[in-house]
């Protein structure tokens, strides 16, 4: 099985997407994932930020919940990047909107981060499913079923904390920790 795969988007990648990349793989290695059963990576919608490492703050927030900034580099999203990958998950209505311009038939697995979060809150999967790659796949289809089409909520968006104090950019992060800790849970159930 291929692993599954999870790209978190944002405008500039430097802030929200390195947080929530970087947080659901600690959430993740907590439970036994290995490189080979998951890949998360992460792109900004504009490039000015390419090659750039991560915002200072974004980088203290994701130490500070157990997670590694190491090797962490900013890009700009490419439709390549959402064709590679089985979930979406953008801090914008907006930038959803980006992405299925990108990639028009990614419309059934991408979603604002609150809204996913939200979706699966008291999702179950089978017992059946044992793989990761599995597992996430049911998920992104149950998810988007739950949505009945709908349009994401305005409180179901990150908030950026560029250029914010650190309480904003903890607050930030606690918002992504609330989707990135149960996606973990329910990709590699203990």
């Amino acid at each position: 099985m291929p692993p599954f795969t999870v790209l978190c988007v944002c405008m500039g990648n430097i802030c929200r997407s390195p947080m929530a990349e970087r947080l659901l793989v600690a959430d993740a290695l907590a439970l036994g994932a290995t490189p080979d059963t998951l890949l998360v990576h992460g792109a900004g919608t504009g490039g000015w930020h390419a090659g750039e490492p991560m915002d200072p703050q974004a980088a203290k927030q994701v130490i500070a919940r157990g997670g590694d900034v190491t090797g962490f580099k900013a890009r700009r999203l490419l439709a390549e990047h959402v064709e590679a990958s089985d979930l979406v998950l953008t801090a914008t209505i907006e930038q959803v909107d980006f992405v299925t311009s990108l990639v028009p038939d990614a419309s059934a697995r991408t979603f604002v981060f609150g809204e996913f979060g939200r979706l699966i809150r008291d999702m179950e999967l089978p017992a059946s499913l044992t793989d990761p790659y599995d597992r996430g796949t049911a998920l992104v289809e149950a998810a988007d079923a739950a949505r009945h089409g709908t349009r994401p909520r305005a409180s179901d968006e990150l908030d950026d904390p560029w250029g914010r104090p650190d309480a904003y950019f903890g607050r930030v992060a606690d918002e992504i920790h609330a989707t990135t800790g149960p996606l973990a849970a329910a990709l590699f159930p203990r």
